[in-house]
């Protein structure tokens, strides 16, 4: 316990000296655990709402339509209570194919025949208001969203005025837009919605000889067994009747075409993230080595083991990564349903993250966390507390002809040029996170730039939810990636000038103004900064049309050309900030500050 104690208080007491790193890695980790644990809990994310849905509301295990509202269609639906496997029956139940007018104007609806009380296969979930009574209709509540019907509002339907008193969800249709179902004539579809009316208010339509199919909903004895029913009910029902049967896992599936394209969006973007992270708290972590190394030295000389020093360096950052992936991932269940149910057609207390998914966000935050900290760890451990304490300055080796050759650059970018030189691995990281952030740019560009296809509803055209989930998660991905490039630009800029004080410092009695020596810190981000951004042209066309290569190809849209100089201005401006604040320190008290 006092061993344990002692790590407690010392990494309080550095997270209390330096809260700004602190914060930088907790938003950085966080960004990144959200998305990826997102993007990870897209794949089967329908199928599991949609049985969390089935089960609240007594979903059938197989929906069996009929075109028309012949007596053929109703005996051939009859007769598949007597198919082997089948374990119970609904009534039949007529689905009339029209119009209904809302404010918005006319749109196609499924309209159904229903009762006062549902049966026992498929009762449908009323989550606003109240179920189907004589002259009232409950909207489904997918359809009921995208036309922003509220309980209380009217329709018209068959040219009847019914005021809206529910609304619900079902698990015995598709999810929004997709409710008809095989149409009228059991063929291709039209995308609509569904609205339930009373049994007896739905006379009106069968007299207007509106175009109508019959239905019932069936339960088998072994829910699983689906593919095996299909085989026996095509050989068994009257040829001369078509019959469409649809099992809940083919309903269950449609609801995954929302997130075909949104999976890759979220995937892709966390690993990209998770990248850019990592870039950005390695220079972190650099820039607190001589710290870390101090801490270490000062740990050894009050009689510390290089075991319990090791788990000092450790704990803090694997602490502050735990704490940002909790709040990622409750981040990612509060975002979720929006994201895995763009329809609303379906419940959503299941939405979030599952265990395994949280379990591997975990050990990826573990890991950013470790390869933050180790290598400062490691190099604290192995310098003796002498040299920590007390560090040599050592003479820099240069060659004559390249410092010749770099004396006839402008000063601005013979200091850029100069750092760089000295830390080549950081301008990569820096380099690649620039790159990042411009195949962000550049994808989300070219996808703006494609035309927007709304869903034809006859009178109204609504927009097309899997298009604009699409659009909105990859704005999403881009926003954080522009946030962590912002953040990375920081840290690296305000890491670059603490460790070359002294260098500034002495360029500047040598004759370099502030402006130059601000201009020269800018330069060293601004140098790897532009071949990543180029780079990410390419690399973001490629990424556009690989993922969306069963769209119309669509040419280059000109403002990709804008995000390079874009970038650079950004990246200037943001490194401008804190190395102004740097040279605004006097040369006599950097250099004093220095040799003590």
């Amino acid at each position: 316990m006092g061993r344990l104690l002692l790590v407690v208080r010392l990494v309080l007491g550095d997270l209390r000296r330096h809260p700004g790193p602190a914060a930088l890695l907790v938003l950085s980790t966080l960004v990144a655990t959200a998305v990826l644990s997102l993007g990870m809990s897209l794949p089967g994310a329908t199928e599991r709402l949609y049985l969390q849905t089935r089960a609240a509301t007594a979903g059938p295990d197989v929906v069996v339509v009929a075109p028309g509202r012949s007596r053929a269609a109703d005996a051939a639906l009859r007769s598949l209570e007597d198919v082997p496997g089948v374990a119970a029956r609904s009534r039949t139940y007529r689905t009339f194919f029209t119009e209904i007018t809302t404010g918005g104007g006319a749109v196609r609806a499924a309209v159904l025949g229903a009762d006062a009380e549902p049966g026992p296969i498929d009762r449908p979930l009323v989550t606003s208001g109240a179920w189907v009574r004589p002259g009232g209709v409950v909207v489904e509540r997918g359809f009921a969203g995208a036309l922003r019907l509220r309980v209380g509002d009217r329709v018209t339907v068959g040219g009847r005025s019914f005021p809206v008193v529910g609304v619900a969800v079902t698990a015995a249709r598709m999810v929004y837009p997709w409710a008809t179902m095989g149409g009228p004539d059991g063929g291709p579809s039209d995308r609509s919605g569904l609205v339930w009316l009373h049994e007896r208010d739905t006379r009106a339509l069968a007299g207007a000889d509106v175009p109508a199919a019959s239905l019932v909903y069936l339960r088998l004895r072994d829910p699983g067994a689906t593919a095996a029913f299909r085989a026996v009910y095509h050989e068994s029902h009257d040829p001369a009747v078509r019959l469409n049967a649809f099992t809940w896992p083919f309903i269950a599936h449609q609801g995954a075409v929302y997130l075909r394209d949104g999976q890759p969006i979220l995937i892709v973007g966390g690993w990209l993230l998770s990248f850019m992270a990592v870039a950005g708290l390695s220079t972190l972590a650099a820039g607190r080595a001589a710290g870390q190394a101090r801490r270490a030295g000062l740990l050894k000389v009050v009689g510390a083991t290089p075991g319990l020093i090791a788990v000092v360096l450790l704990t803090e950052y694997l602490a502050l990564a735990l704490l940002a992936d909790a709040a990622g991932l409750a981040l990612t269940r509060l975002v979720a349903p929006l994201v895995v149910n763009p329809s609303g057609s379906l419940l959503t207390a299941d939405a979030g993250p599952s265990g395994p998914i949280a379990a591997m966000t975990t050990v990826v935050a573990v890991g950013v966390a470790i390869l933050t900290a180790l290598a400062p760890a490691v190099r604290a451990l192995r310098t003796d507390a002498v040299t920590t304490l007390a560090p040599a300055v050592g003479r820099p080796d240069h060659l004559v002809l390249l410092s010749r050759l770099a004396g006839l650059l402008p000063v601005p970018l013979l200091l850029g040029l100069r750092l760089v030189a000295r830390r080549p691995g950081r301008a990569l990281l820096h380099a690649g996170s620039a790159a990042t952030t411009a195949v962000g740019l550049t994808v989300l560009l070219m996808v703006d730039a494609q035309p927007d296809q709304g869903w034809d509803f006859g009178g109204v055209t609504v927009a097309d939810l899997m298009d604009d989930r699409s659009r909105l998660l990859l704005l999403g991905v881009t926003g954080a990636m522009a946030a962590l490039a912002v953040v990375n630009t920081l840290t690296t800029t305000w890491t670059t000038v603490r460790e070359s004080q002294a260098t500034m410092a002495v360029a500047r009695t040598l004759g370099a103004t502030p402006g130059q020596v601000t201009a020269g810190l800018a330069t060293a981000q601004l140098l790897p900064a532009l071949p990543g951004a180029l780079a990410g042209i390419p690399l973001g066309l490629f990424a556009q049309w690989f993922f969306g290569h069963q769209n119309t190809p669509q040419p280059v849209t000109p403002w990709v050309w804008l995000v390079p100089p874009a970038l650079l201005l950004a990246t200037a401006a943001l490194a401008a900030v804190p190395a102004r604040f740097a040279v605004r320190r006097p040369v006599a008290e950097t250099l004093r500050a220095e040799a003590a």
